[in-house]
Protein backbone atom coordinates (compact mmCIF):
# COMPACT_ATOMS: atom_id res chain seq x y z
CA UNK A 1 0.00 0.00 0.00
CA UNK A 2 1.31 3.58 -0.34
CA UNK A 3 1.13 4.31 2.82
CA UNK A 4 2.99 1.82 4.20
CA UNK A 5 5.66 2.76 1.59
CA UNK A 6 5.65 6.02 2.73
CA UNK A 7 6.57 4.76 6.09
CA UNK A 8 8.95 2.18 5.58
CA UNK A 9 10.92 5.52 3.36
CA UNK A 10 10.01 7.62 6.35
CA UNK A 11 11.42 5.31 8.87
CA UNK A 12 14.31 4.16 7.07
CA UNK A 13 15.67 7.97 6.78
CA UNK A 14 15.38 8.52 10.47
CA UNK A 15 16.81 5.30 11.37
CA UNK A 16 20.07 6.45 8.41
CA UNK A 17 20.32 9.74 10.32
CA UNK A 18 20.16 8.13 13.91
CA UNK A 19 22.99 5.99 13.00
CA UNK A 20 25.06 8.43 11.25
CA UNK A 21 24.38 10.63 13.98
CA UNK A 22 25.97 7.56 16.45
CA UNK A 23 28.93 7.07 13.60
CA UNK A 24 29.89 11.05 13.94
CA UNK A 25 29.73 10.61 17.63
CA UNK A 26 32.04 7.84 17.15
CA UNK A 27 34.58 8.82 14.83
CA UNK A 28 34.86 12.42 14.84
CA UNK A 29 37.15 14.34 17.47
CA UNK A 30 34.83 17.24 17.70
CA UNK A 31 31.58 15.40 18.11
CA UNK A 32 33.18 13.35 20.81
CA UNK A 33 33.88 16.27 22.70
CA UNK A 34 30.31 17.89 22.96
CA UNK A 35 28.13 18.35 25.53
CA UNK A 36 25.25 19.16 25.96
CA UNK A 37 26.02 22.62 27.19
CA UNK A 38 28.47 22.86 24.07
CA UNK A 39 25.84 21.86 21.70
CA UNK A 40 22.81 23.91 22.61
CA UNK A 41 23.91 27.26 21.60
CA UNK A 42 24.20 25.34 17.82
CA UNK A 43 20.87 24.22 18.07
CA UNK A 44 19.88 27.76 18.85
CA UNK A 45 21.10 28.97 16.25
CA UNK A 46 20.06 26.70 13.99
CA UNK A 47 16.46 27.44 15.43
CA UNK A 48 16.79 31.21 14.22
CA UNK A 49 18.03 30.12 11.35
CA UNK A 50 15.09 27.69 10.31
CA UNK A 51 12.63 31.15 11.32
CA UNK A 52 14.87 33.37 8.91
CA UNK A 53 13.89 30.53 5.94
CA UNK A 54 10.44 30.29 6.43
CA UNK A 55 9.94 33.82 7.66
CA UNK A 56 11.43 35.02 4.00
CA UNK A 57 9.36 31.99 2.68
CA UNK A 58 11.84 30.23 0.86
CA UNK A 59 10.96 26.35 1.12
CA UNK A 60 14.33 25.06 0.36
CA UNK A 61 16.02 26.81 2.43
CA UNK A 62 13.18 25.48 5.40
CA UNK A 63 14.16 22.14 4.24
CA UNK A 64 18.10 22.34 4.33
CA UNK A 65 17.12 24.28 7.71
CA UNK A 66 14.75 21.90 9.27
CA UNK A 67 17.27 19.05 8.37
CA UNK A 68 20.14 20.92 10.22
CA UNK A 69 17.33 21.50 13.24
CA UNK A 70 16.48 17.79 12.82
CA UNK A 71 19.92 17.34 13.65
CA UNK A 72 20.96 18.56 16.82
CA UNK A 73 17.76 16.78 18.28
CA UNK A 74 19.24 13.68 17.34
CA UNK A 75 22.58 14.63 18.77
CA UNK A 76 20.77 15.33 21.97
CA UNK A 77 18.95 13.07 22.20
CA UNK A 78 22.13 10.53 21.98
CA UNK A 79 23.47 12.53 24.72
CA UNK A 80 20.85 11.80 26.85
CA UNK A 81 20.82 8.09 25.83
CA UNK A 82 24.87 8.17 26.99
CA UNK A 83 23.84 9.52 30.37
CA UNK A 84 21.25 6.72 30.85
CA UNK A 85 18.20 9.00 31.14
CA UNK A 86 16.55 9.01 27.96
CA UNK A 87 16.95 7.90 23.93
CA UNK A 88 15.29 9.27 20.82
CA UNK A 89 12.58 7.03 20.87
CA UNK A 90 11.55 8.38 24.71
CA UNK A 91 11.99 11.91 23.09
CA UNK A 92 9.50 10.47 20.64
CA UNK A 93 7.45 9.20 22.59
CA UNK A 94 7.05 11.81 25.67
CA UNK A 95 6.53 14.67 22.56
CA UNK A 96 3.69 11.81 20.96
CA UNK A 97 1.94 11.50 24.61
CA UNK A 98 2.22 15.61 25.31
CA UNK A 99 0.61 16.71 22.07
CA UNK A 100 -2.12 14.18 22.89
CA UNK A 101 -2.77 15.24 26.20
CA UNK A 102 -2.74 19.14 25.10
CA UNK A 103 -5.20 18.48 22.37
CA UNK A 104 -8.32 16.57 23.98
CA UNK A 105 -10.43 19.03 21.63
CA UNK A 106 -9.20 16.52 18.89
CA UNK A 107 -8.49 13.02 21.10
CA UNK A 108 -11.02 13.49 23.85
CA UNK A 109 -14.66 14.93 24.57
CA UNK A 110 -13.67 18.37 25.16
CA UNK A 111 -13.99 21.57 22.53
CA UNK A 112 -12.26 23.96 21.63
CA UNK A 113 -13.73 26.23 18.34
CA UNK A 114 -11.19 28.91 18.36
CA UNK A 115 -6.91 29.17 18.46
CA UNK A 116 -7.28 31.18 20.87
CA UNK A 117 -9.26 28.97 23.19
CA UNK A 118 -6.97 25.74 22.23
CA UNK A 119 -4.10 28.04 23.81
CA UNK A 120 -6.26 28.79 27.07
CA UNK A 121 -6.67 25.03 27.41
CA UNK A 122 -3.35 24.41 26.95
CA UNK A 123 -2.20 26.68 29.97
CA UNK A 124 -4.87 24.84 31.57
CA UNK A 125 -3.73 21.63 31.10
CA UNK A 126 0.16 22.76 31.92
CA UNK A 127 -1.78 23.53 35.56
CA UNK A 128 -4.47 20.69 35.75
CA UNK A 129 -2.29 17.50 34.91
CA UNK A 130 0.98 18.35 34.59
CA UNK A 131 1.50 19.92 38.41
CA UNK A 132 2.76 23.36 37.11
CA UNK A 133 1.92 26.44 39.31
CA UNK A 134 1.90 30.07 39.58
CA UNK A 135 1.44 32.72 36.80
CA UNK A 136 5.04 32.34 35.16
CA UNK A 137 5.25 28.54 35.65
CA UNK A 138 8.71 27.17 33.39
CA UNK A 139 9.43 30.40 31.55
CA UNK A 140 13.19 30.14 30.50
CA UNK A 141 14.83 33.27 31.31
CA UNK A 142 17.69 32.30 28.74
CA UNK A 143 15.19 33.20 26.07
CA UNK A 144 15.89 36.29 23.93
CA UNK A 145 14.76 39.56 25.26
CA UNK A 146 11.65 39.97 23.32
CA UNK A 147 10.44 36.50 23.05
CA UNK A 148 10.49 36.64 27.00
CA UNK A 149 8.40 39.55 27.70
CA UNK A 150 5.71 38.38 24.91
CA UNK A 151 5.87 34.86 27.09
CA UNK A 152 5.62 36.65 29.99
CA UNK A 153 2.89 38.98 28.87
CA UNK A 154 1.26 35.48 27.42
CA UNK A 155 1.37 33.86 30.96
CA UNK A 156 -0.27 37.33 32.70
CA UNK A 157 -3.02 37.03 29.57
CA UNK A 158 -4.44 33.79 31.05
CA UNK A 159 -5.28 34.93 34.22
CA UNK A 160 -6.81 38.01 32.52
CA UNK A 161 -4.17 40.38 33.22
CA UNK A 162 -4.71 41.75 29.42
CA UNK A 163 -5.64 44.68 27.84
CA UNK A 164 -9.26 44.19 26.40
CA UNK A 165 -8.59 46.05 23.19
CA UNK A 166 -5.96 47.68 21.07
CA UNK A 167 -6.36 50.94 22.63
CA UNK A 168 -4.94 50.03 25.81
CA UNK A 169 -1.53 48.83 24.54
CA UNK A 170 -0.97 51.86 22.16
CA UNK A 171 -2.19 54.32 25.04
CA UNK A 172 0.99 52.43 26.90
CA UNK A 173 3.04 52.90 24.19
CA UNK A 174 2.36 56.73 24.10
CA UNK A 175 2.56 57.11 27.70
CA UNK A 176 6.27 54.79 27.99
CA UNK A 177 6.99 56.68 25.09
CA UNK A 178 6.66 60.40 26.03
CA UNK A 179 8.30 59.28 29.47
CA UNK A 180 11.41 58.47 27.68
CA UNK A 181 11.42 61.80 26.15
CA UNK A 182 11.35 63.26 29.35
CA UNK A 183 13.79 61.89 30.72
CA UNK A 184 16.15 62.54 27.24
CA UNK A 185 15.20 66.35 27.92
CA UNK A 186 16.98 65.99 31.52
CA UNK A 187 19.86 63.98 30.62
CA UNK A 188 20.52 64.61 26.85
CA UNK A 189 22.77 62.50 24.15
CA UNK A 190 25.08 60.75 26.50
CA UNK A 191 29.23 60.45 25.49
CA UNK A 192 30.23 57.24 23.94
CA UNK A 193 30.81 54.03 25.47
CA UNK A 194 29.56 55.24 28.52
CA UNK A 195 27.05 53.90 31.35
CA UNK A 196 23.37 55.04 30.39
CA UNK A 197 21.69 57.13 33.12
CA UNK A 198 19.68 54.93 35.34
CA UNK A 199 16.33 56.37 34.59
CA UNK A 200 16.80 56.40 31.14
CA UNK A 201 17.57 52.39 30.85
CA UNK A 202 14.59 52.19 32.97
CA UNK A 203 12.30 53.72 30.69
CA UNK A 204 13.82 52.56 27.95
CA UNK A 205 13.28 48.79 29.28
CA UNK A 206 9.02 50.02 29.83
CA UNK A 207 9.08 51.08 26.05
CA UNK A 208 10.42 48.00 24.91
CA UNK A 209 7.95 45.60 27.60
CA UNK A 210 5.02 48.24 26.19
CA UNK A 211 5.80 47.70 22.34
CA UNK A 212 6.07 44.02 22.90
CA UNK A 213 2.96 43.79 24.16
CA UNK A 214 1.19 45.90 21.18
CA UNK A 215 3.23 43.18 19.02
CA UNK A 216 1.58 40.26 21.16
CA UNK A 217 -1.86 41.81 20.60
CA UNK A 218 -1.68 42.75 16.89
CA UNK A 219 -0.09 38.67 16.30
CA UNK A 220 2.95 39.76 15.09
CA UNK A 221 5.94 38.07 16.27
CA UNK A 222 8.30 41.00 17.72
CA UNK A 223 11.45 38.63 17.51
CA UNK A 224 10.98 38.05 13.69
CA UNK A 225 9.26 41.86 13.16
CA UNK A 226 13.03 43.04 14.49
CA UNK A 227 14.72 40.76 12.60
CA UNK A 228 13.56 41.64 9.23
CA UNK A 229 13.60 45.34 9.65
CA UNK A 230 17.20 45.03 10.25
CA UNK A 231 17.92 42.53 7.48
CA UNK A 232 15.73 45.59 5.48
CA UNK A 233 18.55 47.97 7.07
CA UNK A 234 21.44 45.80 6.37
CA UNK A 235 20.20 45.42 2.70
CA UNK A 236 19.84 49.75 2.06
CA UNK A 237 23.05 50.19 3.50
CA UNK A 238 25.20 48.30 1.75
CA UNK A 239 22.72 48.79 -1.26
CA UNK A 240 23.75 52.80 -1.01
CA UNK A 241 27.12 52.12 -0.38
CA UNK A 242 27.51 50.31 -3.53
CA UNK A 243 25.90 52.73 -5.50
CA UNK A 244 28.06 55.34 -3.98
CA UNK A 245 31.14 53.38 -4.88
CA UNK A 246 29.96 52.88 -8.41
CA UNK A 247 30.37 56.78 -8.64
CA UNK A 248 33.87 56.68 -7.12
CA UNK A 249 32.38 57.91 -3.28
CA UNK A 250 33.69 56.08 0.03
CA UNK A 251 30.59 55.88 2.14
CA UNK A 252 31.70 56.66 5.35
CA UNK A 253 33.34 59.75 4.17
CA UNK A 254 30.20 60.89 2.80
CA UNK A 255 28.16 63.23 5.36
CA UNK A 256 24.41 62.30 6.55
CA UNK A 257 22.87 64.07 4.08
CA UNK A 258 24.59 62.78 1.38
CA UNK A 259 24.38 59.62 3.10
CA UNK A 260 20.53 59.45 3.76
CA UNK A 261 20.31 60.55 -0.31
CA UNK A 262 22.12 57.59 -1.67
CA UNK A 263 19.83 54.81 1.17
CA UNK A 264 16.84 56.60 -0.69
CA UNK A 265 17.93 55.90 -4.09
CA UNK A 266 18.65 52.45 -3.01
CA UNK A 267 15.44 51.90 -1.80
CA UNK A 268 14.24 53.02 -4.98
CA UNK A 269 16.45 50.62 -6.56
CA UNK A 270 15.50 47.66 -4.89
CA UNK A 271 11.43 48.28 -4.75
CA UNK A 272 11.21 48.71 -1.33
CA UNK A 273 7.97 50.44 -0.23
CA UNK A 274 7.60 49.60 3.25
CA UNK A 275 7.32 51.36 6.19
CA UNK A 276 10.38 52.57 8.53
CA UNK A 277 14.09 53.74 8.11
Amino acid sequence: MPVVAGFVSLAEALVALQELTKRLRQDCPWDREQTVRTIVPHTVEEAYEVADAAYANDPAKLLDELGDLLFQTYFLALLLEEQGAGDLEAVARTAHAKLVRRHPHVFGDAEADSAGRVRERWEEIKVEQEGRSGVFHDVPETLPGLLYARKVQRRAATVGFDWPDLEGPLAKVREEYAEVEVELARTGRPSPETEADPRVFAEIGDLLFTVVNLARAVNVDPELALRATTSRFVTRVEGAEQLAADEGLVWADLCLEAQEAWYVRAKERLGDDSSGR
